[in-house]
């Protein structure tokens, strides 16, 4: 195919996920309140001492000072909403622009990498919902007690956000290390080599990555990190042993190297007709 060809391919395949994102942000404005609800539950789940009270209840509340900030936050969410809940609809898409260019054992990896990658996104994002509440709660506590916070929708939407989005990246740190021993870049004996200073980087990198910046948030990350790291280096083995028994078995097989030229008498020999009828 020529590049033009290539390059209106791309195009319609980006209107198309562009369209499938905002049908589904279309969705996500109907269901704006209950999404919301669901990011304000680590918010709320904070000791009320920690966190403003609108019109002394029990309830917590995000606030806004813009005139258009809660017109705003609710595009954003709608748009990660959206792109969410479309998510196999417009991976789909990407697939059918890549396929045509790769071999068959290519395709083969790339539908486990695509399937693996949605599943440990999906678990960080989880694992991340789930300790977001523990984070928040530690540093809103550093202010004491005689503070409490008053956040604005915008800045904790993009906190939440970045949050979520920041797990679910690191949990594909495996899958990574793995698709790299397949194609043969990283062997698993530097893996193992490699494995001290490799845990070190990981609670670097989630110090560093953790929005929230507390030791929970930071163990929260990096220990199931490490894991992950120690079963890509496990599969990493597994996969270099059977390639190493594949290729002995091949060079034990007789067969003919392409570099080397065969044995063939250069002078064609006179045909016996004495027995032909």
């Amino acid at each position: 195919m020529p590049v033009l060809d290539h390059l209106r391919e791309l195009r319609r395949r980006v209107i198309i996920i562009v369209l499938i994102i905002v049908a589904g942000g279309v969705v996500g404005w109907f269901f704006y309140g209950h999404i919301l609800d669901v990011l304000r539950h680590p918010y709320c789940s904070v000791p009320a001492k920690y966190r403003y009270i609108a019109n002394n209840t029990s309830n917590c509340a995000l606030v806004y000072h813009g005139v258009l900030d809660g017109f705003t936050t609710r595009l954003k969410v709608c748009a990660i909403a959206g792109a969410v809940l479309t998510g196999p609809l417009w991976l789909y898409q990407v697939w059918a622009f890549i396929t045509p260019g790769l071999r068959k054992n290519e395709r083969k990896y790339t539908l486990w990498f695509i399937f693996f990658s949605t599943v440990l996104f999906a678990a960080g994002v989880s694992l991340a919902y789930v300790v977001l509440s523990k984070g928040l709660r530690f540093v809103l506590e550093q202010a004491g007690s005689g503070a409490v916070a008053q956040l604005t929708v915008s800045d904790y939407i993009s906190f939440v956000t970045l949050m979520l989005v920041v797990f679910g990246a690191a949990f594909e740190l495996p899958l990574l290390i793995v698709m790299a021993n397949f194609v043969g870049v990283l062997p698993s004996r530097l893996l193992k080599k490699s494995r001290r200073i490799a845990i070190f980087l990981i609670f670097l990198f989630a110090a560093i990555a953790t929005p929230s910046t507390d030791p929970f948030t930071m163990c929260a990350m990096a220990v199931p990190m490490a894991v992950l790291f120690e079963v890509a280096v496990q599969v990493a083995a597994v996969h270099d042993r059977r390639k190493a028994r594949r290729e002995a078995a091949e060079r034990a097989e007789p067969h003919l190297d392409d570099a080397v030229p065969s044995d063939v008498d250069p002078i064609p020999r006179s045909l016996d007709w004495s027995d032909s009828t």
